[in-house]
């Protein structure tokens, strides 16, 4: 059997949390995974994202592919009641 080399890329976002890394796919709605540090969380999400694609192939539906994603940051300026964390 032919091996796949046709790779298909997917926005990642990692949110540092008290546990390590938690990641998401914009593109891949629910499809979410951590790990104790990046490339532990990067590995696992790419795992997720293998078992995701897998299961929509496997019932028949296409793959998708990453729309164009912009990120960017807001400035908010909140009142001084405001805690943070």
């Amino acid at each position: 059997m032919k091996k796949n080399t046709n790779a298909i890329k997917y926005n990642v976002l990692l949110t540092k949390n008290t546990g390590g890394y938690t990641v998401t796919v914009a593109a891949l709605p629910g499809c979410i995974s951590q790990g104790k540090n990046v490339e532990e969380a990067l590995e696992h999400i790419k795992e997720a994202i293998g078992l995701y694609l897998e299961t929509l192939a496997e019932e028949g539906k296409r793959l998708p592919i990453e729309t164009n994603i912009i990120s960017s940051f807001v400035d908010i300026f909140p009142s001084r009641k405001t805690v943070y964390a």
